[in-house]
């Protein structure tokens, strides 16, 4: 994976112009990727308000399967999401089910990534938790920050990390980069509730990083890896993200079990956060061999989703990752003075 620092040319999206009529949680500059300013000029009777449009930059590199490499807040900050850097997704049955990489390489370690501020887990489940990658990471970086869901106690504590923060759903830990000093605030949300065993829910999060420098910016990335998520909870605290991942084509178990929503599921979820950009993430796109593989089917695709999305929100963007391909998401901010 250490072509992860010399990738391809990364793709850059900008915003389309806004409707006058839509109100996202952050305004966002109609023109293309550069700052730029513009005079408001408000009714006749009123002083003119000049609005300075300025950006900041979310990168975000898929790593195949869950995994993620974000750099939030013009790349001062970055987390590492729900790595599988060290072999197959097997879950311990091999003979169940054995997934490999596609485009990636199978073994890649975290300097190969570069500085990483946060590792973030979703799930206690091998394709979140990856124990392997684990144990190569808290050996490597034992004083690398964590942030995950208590039902991973069991496999972090057995670990040598020296700093795990667990969060239920409902709370959040605010983190600063050891070098940069960027801030970013972690609030964990209702995931799936996965099984057997099973238990409490895993935990989805909205990550939110104000930009660095005077008259800090907010902005904030939501990662649901299963589009499975609690609406009642998003809507009671008015949650919102300029940018939602989560998977868009669902998968089954014997075509009657969801292992992995998405669809119009993933269209209510981008209209509950007012999301700006959707990041679909194609988690169950792997080289994969074992029992398993005969009884799980996928329904709906990707152009499906963009078709149901363009009729119920047509100006928040679909941005399709390719592994180890950066994609720069282009946040805009509206100063009013």
């Amino acid at each position: 994976m250490a072509g992860l620092l010399h990738p391809p040319p990364s793709i850059i999206y900008a915003l389309p112009s806004p409707s006058p009529h839509r109100r996202p949680p952050i305004r966002r500059a109609t023109t293309r990727i550069r700052n730029s300013s513009s005079s408001v000029k408000s009714e006749p009777s009123s002083s003119t308000v000049t609005t300075t449009k300025t950006a900041t930059t979310v990168k975000l590199t898929y790593l195949e399967f869950n995994g993620w490499l974000w750099e939030l807040d013009g790349g001062r900050f970055r987390v590492l999401v729900d790595p599988l850097l060290v072999g197959n997704l097997d879950f311990g049955m091999p003979w169940l089910f054995d997934g490999a990489k596609k485009t990636l390489p199978k073994d890649g370690l975290q300097e190969d990534l570069g500085v990483v501020d946060l590792l973030l887990i979703t799930s206690s489940l091998d394709d979140h938790c990856h124990l392997r990658t684990l144990t190569r990471l808290a050996a490597v970086s034992p004083d690398l920050p964590v942030v995950a869901t208590p039902n991973a106690r069991p496999i972090l504590a057995a670990l040598p990390f020296d700093d795990v923060t667990y969060l239920e759903p409902g709370q959040s830990t605010t983190l600063v980069g050891a070098a940069t000093k960027s801030e970013v605030t972690v609030l964990a949300t209702p995931g799936p509730v996965n099984g057997p065993p099973w238990q409490r829910p895993e935990n989805s999060y909205v990550v939110t990083s104000s930009t660095t420098g005077e008259g800090q910016r907010k902005h904030s990335v939501y990662y649901e890896p299963h589009c499975m998520y609690d609406a009642g909870f998003l809507r009671d605290r008015g949650l919102r993200a300029d940018v939602l991942i989560t998977p868009v084509i669902k998968q089954q178990l014997l075509a009657s079990f969801t292992l992995v929503s998405g669809q119009e599921d993933a269209v209510e979820l981008a209209r509950l956060l007012g999301a700006a950009y959707v990041v679909p993430m194609n988690n169950g796109e792997c080289d994969a061999k074992g029992l398993l593989t005969a009884v799980i089917s996928t329904q709906g695709t990707t152009q499906a989703f963009r078709d149901l999305l363009a009729d119920a929100l047509p100006e928040t963007q679909v941005v399709e990752p390719t592994p180890g391909v950066p994609l720069h998401l282009h946040v805009y901010f509206d100063d009013d003075n």
